[in-house]
């Protein structure tokens, strides 16, 4: 446990930051799972909005080094491509 005041007001924030980050990441979890049931039930219209909320709340998460950039992009990436072959022509 810490013993100055700065390293406590450090352990509340940390652990005030911890459970925010936890919530966003969960969040950004749901919306992908979202996008990959839409993606499974070939909904393309669903599929496309569900793809532009998720990657809304990758982008925001990213820009709060939340999720590495790399991470996020990579993400939104597989993401955008399994809609995309939704919506061409199957050969």
């Amino acid at each position: 446990m810490p013993h100055t005041e700065s390293a406590k007001k450090r352990l509340r924030q940390n652990t005030q930051r911890n459970l925010q980050n936890r919530s966003t990441k969960h969040a950004i979890k749901t919306e992908v799972r979202k996008v990959l049931a839409a993606v499974a039930a070939k909904d393309a219209s669903a599929a496309a909005n569900a793809l532009r909320v998720a990657s809304k709340k990758i982008d925001k998460a990213a820009a709060r080094r939340i999720l590495h950039p790399n991470s996020a992009a990579r993400t939104k990436s597989r993401l955008a491509t399994r809609v995309a072959a939704l919506a061409a022509p199957a050969k």
